[in-house]
């Protein structure tokens, strides 16, 4: 038998619907109208108590209001609201008021048609393309629901960034930084926008964003203003190690905001540098034993194979063995801390890949059309990725970390404890 028949949906239109999203539309209708009227009436029954001079209730039901629509995962659904009404009158001071929990007043759209919007438009849907998505999801009467809704939205996402970037940070402990500055095109600027990126880990091993701002490029003075900003809010634990690229104006302002905490440079970000000053033909050659530095097992193991790469190749390349050296302790500081989280600590992987989906979805969506839209942007695609992001190897070790504990080699030395 064949159940996927379908049956006019918008006459007018020429629409055709599913006999199945029908039955889903018409169950969700009904479903809502129910849940209104056990509410009222479990609301009215609350106060029957609540009675004049003669024994007459004061809170009772009075009729419907006018019928609204609203937009649900289900489609367009018609909703004529049960109305209470308090007899003595609004003006009296013992006067009760109802307002629904299931249906607030003057809701157009439902909370998960208000996740869809942004989740639609953040995973690449261009405005254009944004109408024809949404009536594929939820039917032909998507009303309302068009690409000039997104404008709405941005302006929505950058109120909730800015109340975001003031939120109370007080008790807030963060072991590990990762830090990175981010460069977006702005349709309606010449000069690209660098957005400044600080994730960190918490001491159960979760990973959280902590904060970002729209620097002037990866300056000193925006890096010391958002760090000096997180101290100000609460945050007042320097975490332990924080690892980014070789940016000197991040390093520069940490070691002012939070100057015991330990560098550590990023692998990636180092090797690219150090084969850029290499001839193309010995590049594989040399990645090969940069990789043997930072995958040794033990700081000892590591510092012979970092000795062996300036021996072969200092004589010939000098500026690549430079660029290398000059960051040698910096980083090896991994070494120090729990080998479970060697992984997290070598690269700034944990942040980079995922703004590089940031940067995919924002080209996806052409760019946008200020600084503050695309800071806006940024920050709602962080806060959706951060549901994802999953805790660092090892979270356990953590707590020894914060006790004190020193680790040598990866492996806890449980005779020195700080």
């Amino acid at each position: 038998m064949n159940v996927e028949r379908t049956v006019p949906a918008n006459a007018a239109g020429g629409e055709l619907r599913s006999a199945l999203d029908e039955l889903v539309h018409a169950g969700a209708q009904k479903m809502l109208k129910t849940a209104l009227e056990a509410e009222v009436a479990a609301f009215v029954s609350r106060f029957e108590d609540v009675v004049d001079e003669t024994g007459h209730r004061q809170v009772v039901r009075n009729g419907h209001l006018p019928e609204r629509e609203v937009m649900t995962g289900a489609g367009q659904l018609k909703v004529a609201q049960p109305r209470v009404r308090d007899r003595r009158g609004a003006d009296d001071a013992n006067a009760i008021t109802f307002t629904s929990k299931i249906l607030p007043p003057y809701l157009r759209r439902s909370k998960t048609m208000d996740e869809l919007l942004p989740w639609l438009y953040l995973r690449g849907i261009s405005t254009g393309d944004f109408q024809q998505a949404l009536e594929a999801l939820v039917g032909p009467d998507a009303k309302g629901l068009s690409a000039a809704t997104i404008t709405r939205l941005t302006s929505a996402w950058a109120d909730e960034q800015e109340a975001w970037s003031r939120r109370d940070l007080t008790g807030k402990e963060y072991v590990y930084f990762w830090a990175d500055g981010v460069y977006f095109n702005i349709r309606l600027e010449e000069e690209r926008q660098c957005i400044l990126l600080l994730m960190g880990a918490t001491n159960d091993g979760r990973k959280e964003l902590i904060g970002l701002l729209d620097g002037y490029r990866e300056s000193e003075q925006s890096w010391r203003e958002l760090m000096t900003d997180l101290k100000a809010r609460g945050l007042k634990a320097a975490p332990k190690v924080a690892v980014g690229d070789g940016a000197l104006g991040f390093w520069a302002a940490l070691r002012k905001v939070f100057p015991t905490t330990r560098e550590q440079r990023c692998w990636v970000h180092k090797t690219a540098n150090v084969l850029n000053k290499l001839p193309r033909s010995i590049q594989s050659k040399a990645k090969s034993d940069l990789h043997q530095i930072w995958m040794a097992e033990t700081r000892a193991e590591a510092e012979k194979a970092f000795d062996t790469f300036i021996e072969k190749y200092e004589a010939k390349f000098p500026k690549a063995v430079a660029c290398l050296v000059k960051d040698r302790d910096v980083l090896l500081t991994f070494y120090d801390f729990p080998a479970e989280h060697w992984l997290h600590l070598r690269t700034t992987n944990p942040i980079e890949s995922t703004f590089a989906t940031v940067r995919l979805r924002h080209r996806r969506t052409k760019g946008s059309g200020s600084r503050r839209a695309c800071l806006a942007m940024v920050f709602k695609l962080a806060r959706c990725a951060e549901k994802k992001w999953r805790r660092l190897n090892g979270s356990g070790q953590l707590l020894k970390l914060l006790a004190g504990y020193r680790f040598v080699d990866g492996v806890l030395d449980e005779r020195n404890a700080a």
